[in-house]
């Protein structure tokens, strides 16, 4: 389990395609020296597993489902991601309930300045909008961040405000419109409408 923040903005060392799948190597002096092979990693809020550990890089392999549904397949070398271990079970937790299982992407549709920080607005899939409420959670690209405004029309949206910090420390602060991103809906709205399914 995770929290939705991230601990270090690692970057794509080299990514090889493969039949099923793809094994990418990640720089990261801050998290690589203490993780074990087997151990999980969120990758732009995707829960892999390290199969490989070299000093301060990596090694993770995705299946094709990754590769295809997540924006792990558009990567390429020198690309920044987010990085964060699992939750120690001891630790504190900060953001909020986050499984590292992305739902599915969206696309930045506008970035605005909002005083030193910045607002985004995400177009997202009608199949995921109806998880995503104002004031609620939402977790783009494995940060942990507050629904601002969610749209009522037929062609769905959400927004966040991003504070400075989120900017500088996260690969939210490059994206630009056109870009996709990793969605991960709040797991208590998930749960919520498959008990009210079977009560019907």
């Amino acid at each position: 389990m995770f929290s939705g923040i991230v601990t270090e903005l690692g970057s794509i060392v080299t990514v090889t395609a493969g039949a099923h799948g793809a094994r990418m190597v990640l720089h990261a002096p801050a998290t690589a020296p203490a993780m074990r092979v087997g151990d999980s990693i969120a990758v732009n809020g995707v829960c892999l597993t390290a199969v490989a550990l070299d000093g301060p890089r990596f090694t993770v392999e995705l299946v094709a489902e990754t590769v295809t549904r997540t924006n792990l397949g558009e990567l390429a070398s020198g690309d920044s991601v987010d990085l964060e271990r699992p939750l120690a079970a001891d630790g504190r937790f900060d953001g909020h309930v986050v499984q590292g299982h992305v739902d599915g992407t969206g696309c930045v549709a506008v970035v605005t300045d909002d005083g030193d920080g910045r607002r985004m607005r995400v177009a997202v899939e009608p199949g995921l909008a109806r998880y995503i409420a104002e004031k609620g959670s939402i977790t783009i690209d494995g940060v942990s961040l507050t629904v601002t405004a969610v749209s009522q029309a037929d062609d769905p949206w959400f927004e966040v405000a991003l504070i400075p910090h989120t900017l500088q420390v996260t690969v939210l602060g490059g994206r630009v419109p056109g870009d996709t991103v990793n969605l991960e809906v709040d797991i208590i709205a998930k749960y919520l409408e498959r008990l009210l399914a079977a009560r019907t």
